[in-house]
């Protein structure tokens, strides 16, 4: 075989392996968001009262602070997938939520009495809901990091940090059905911890396991 027929098989032979980086990534998202979502079936059940709750600010506050965190990351994920690609200036992205979970923060301050303050900062089973959150997480950060092994990412670990920070949010998403906590004082320390420590786990994972 001439070596230009063999360069072209190799290039076919790859392109029939290899899916596209959205295609990938949306399988990924998919298949991760079905894992969660029968382990937060198998595990929880949605709070008793959440007909009620759905008509409140606090708790669809927590729906778009979650889905908005999800929904940045995942674009960064789209980024990086390639070698040649970085997400420069785009990662400004990130800060969206965060920033719209401190004004809701700074909106309870201001409007809440103090003695409120504490209290709904430690909520009902805080432990509970940061390992829940870290569980629901875990099939998408698996289902994210068998995509991007697709891929090639020139930083390993800010890839992998993405699609922990990707995992967390759908993971922190899923749980908002079941958690009875809606101040803004308990997601910004209980939901942050389990988004962060998801988001470091994929950041070392990736640095061992996406490294090329």
């Amino acid at each position: 075989m001439k070596t230009d027929d063999l360069i072209a098989a190799l290039a076919k032979d790859q392109a029939v392996r290899s899916p596209r980086p959205r295609t990938a990534i949306i399988c990924a998202l998919v298949a991760g968001g079905v894992i969660a979502a029968i382990l937060f079936m198998s595990m929880l059940s949605h709070r008793p009262d959440i007909a009620e709750a759905a008509q409140t600010y606090r708790f669809l506050f927590k729906f778009i602070f979650t889905l908005t965190l999800a929904a940045s990351a995942i674009g960064l994920v789209l980024q990086i997938f390639r070698p040649e690609a970085s997400p420069g200036r785009r990662l400004w992205l990130i800060a969206l939520a965060p920033g719209m979970l401190l004004a809701a923060v700074l909106a309870e301050l201001l409007v809440m009495p103090s003695s409120t303050w504490l209290p709904g900062m430690i909520g009902i089973k805080p432990l509970f809901c940061f390992f829940a959150i870290c569980s629901l997480s875990i099939g998408p950060l698996l289902a994210f990091f068998a995509a991007l092994r697709y891929g090639a990412p020139s930083n390993p670990g800010l890839a992998g940090a993405l699609a922990g920070l990707s995992s967390a949010g759908i993971g922190a998403a899923l749980f908002v059905f079941h958690c009875p906590n809606d101040s803004p004082l308990f997601v910004v320390v209980w939901y942050s911890l389990a988004i962060g420590l998801v988001t470091l786990i994929g950041y070392f994972a990736g640095k061992r396991w996406l490294a090329w």
